[in-house]
């Protein structure tokens, strides 16, 4: 792993403290249908999904697959998309790279595709914006993690989902343009790796 991130991800463990006894209430029920997944040796399908899967998506689908490798866990394969599909947003790449992600774009065009590495030596992130239903994610056996409540209430119904659950995080976006933008972007970066980092943590 990157050096710089697993020292990130050192300090994540160091603040679960900060994390509200209710939030961690609902987090656990993401570790408790990863625990029961490997338990049954089956590949445990993550989707986060947010309406434009432009952010905190994105940010959740990149920190599960740093936290899986962070906590030695096989067979987790993260996704993200939402009910609209935009682009992958330059702030949030720009949050990400400042942690120490390196940052690939392979493709061109108003929705390019990234490779995100943690680690040189494994797979990246592969991250574009997407519908939640999109071929390159799973279509059954899969927990959605609802990362905005406009994502929530527009999606009533996820065909094969296992579990459905709502961390909202507030949209960073509402800082785009304002001297806070870089501050904000690196707040909610850093929550949802540590809430992320919680739920890993509770499956050893």
């Amino acid at each position: 792993m990157i050096h710089s991130i697993k020292r990130y991800c050192d300090d994540l463990v160091a603040e679960f403290d900060i994390i509200p006894a209710e939030r961690k209430t609902l987090l656990s029920k993401i570790s408790d249908y990863i625990k029961r997944k490997q338990q049954l040796k089956e590949t445990v399908q993550l989707v986060y999904i947010c309406t434009h899967n432009s952010r905190r998506s994105h940010f959740g689908q990149i920190w599960a697959h740093v936290a899986a490798e962070y906590y030695g866990l096989k067979n987790v394969q993260t996704f993200s998309g939402g009910t609209e599909a935009t682009a992958f947003n330059p702030n949030a790449i720009d949050a990400l790279k400042r942690v120490g992600f390196l940052v690939e774009q392979i493709s061109e065009g108003a929705n390019p595709i990234y490779h995100v590495y943690h680690n040189q030596n494994s797979k990246p992130s592969i991250c574009f914006s997407k519908v939640y239903d999109h071929p390159e994610n799973p279509q059954s056996a899969f927990a959605a993690i609802m990362t905005c409540g406009d994502a929530e209430e527009n999606c009533p119904f996820i065909p094969g989902v296992e579990l459905r659950i709502g961390t909202t995080y507030n949209d960073p976006k509402a800082f785009d343009n304002t001297p806070q933008r870089d501050e904000k972007y690196d707040e909610r970066c850093r929550q949802i790796a540590r809430e992320t980092m919680y739920v890993f943590a509770r499956i050893g």
